[in-house]
């Protein structure tokens, strides 16, 4: 009996986490619901074609348009491929691809929140400047040395992911001796560096793909919980991801399906914001989510 009570409480603590604030440029939002976040991708390399507009302004205004319209409530500027294996990109490219098209998102939808999906201090800083509102890292500060001083300093939300190595050899990393205790051992140390560098707010990302495994992943998702003892917002990304094209032996275009299941069982699992190529699909699975558990 008492076991059957503690399982209730659990999922009522995953399911109806406690409400959590970020502040962002003197605004403060709540994280009341699970936020969407639209993944747009000024590369000509990123994995799944469908989210690559290549620095093309006009494509990304249709693109955020298309998504501000299906729900998504930040949208995640990129201008650097992390896929397995990625190019190295210089800075100044990097640069280029991204800072007009955060500028003419902005101008075009200024109530939109957009982040900037680098590891690079000076690319987050030049693109909080053009109207970025939060630095999504890869990295964690690994990569960058800068990194938590210049978020510190810019006072924006800050996206610490778990990756070892870097993007070219990410993969050869994927030894744990005990997977979930490593990364909570990871982001102790990472947000530790964060509030000293003046960071105020701070989102995790587990890192599905980064240095994991194809069983590590979906441990992940499943011990999602284990997580919330942080207790800061989580970040899943796990969209058209190889996790689950390999798995069910398709594409990363033929994997909506499989996409849609797994943002259900990390919304479940108490994922606050879900990084998504798809908004509508994934709206439409937070409505369900949220007419099943509240």
């Amino acid at each position: 009996m008492f076991d059957d009570l503690r399982s209730v409480s659990n999922a009522e603590d995953t399911l109806f986490p406690p409400k959590i604030t970020l502040q962002i440029k003197g605004k403060l939002f709540a994280l009341d619901q699970p936020w969407i976040m639209g993944i747009i991708n000024s590369t000509p390399d990123s994995f799944y074609g469908g989210s690559r507009i290549a620095g093309e302004k006009k494509a990304a205004l249709e693109k955020a348009e298309t998504m501000i319209s299906q729900g998504a409530h930040i949208l995640d500027i990129g201008g650097y491929s992390s896929r397995p294996g990625a190019d190295f990109v210089p800075e100044e490219t990097e640069l280029k691809r991204v800072i007009s098209v955060i500028s003419g998102i902005k101008e075009r939808f200024p109530d939109i929140l957009i982040s900037i999906d680098t590891f690079r201090h000076r690319v987050a800083k030049e693109a909080v400047a053009a109207g970025a509102d939060l630095i999504n890292d890869i990295s964690g500060g690994s990569l960058d040395a800068q990194m938590h001083a210049t978020a510190g300093s810019l006072g924006v939300p800050y996206v610490c992911m778990h990756m070892i190595g870097q993007p070219q050899n990410m993969q050869a990393f994927t030894a744990y001796d005990h997977l979930e205790k490593e990364m909570l051992y990871f982001f102790s140390e990472k947000l530790r560096n964060c509030y000293k560098a003046g960071i105020k707010d701070v989102i995790v990302d587990i890192g599905l793909g980064f240095s994991k495994k194809l069983e590590q992943n979906y441990r992940l998702i499943r011990h999602l919980p284990y997580f919330k003892t942080l207790q800061l917002p989580i970040l899943v990304g796990l969209s058209r991801k190889s996790m689950i094209y390999r798995l069910l032996k398709t594409s990363p275009e033929e994997s909506l399906n499989g996409t849609t299941a797994l943002h259900m069982a990390a919304l479940m699992n108490g994922a606050s914001i879900l990084r998504v190529h798809d908004v509508k699909e994934a709206n439409e699975t937070l409505k369900l989510y949220k007419q099943l558990y509240t």
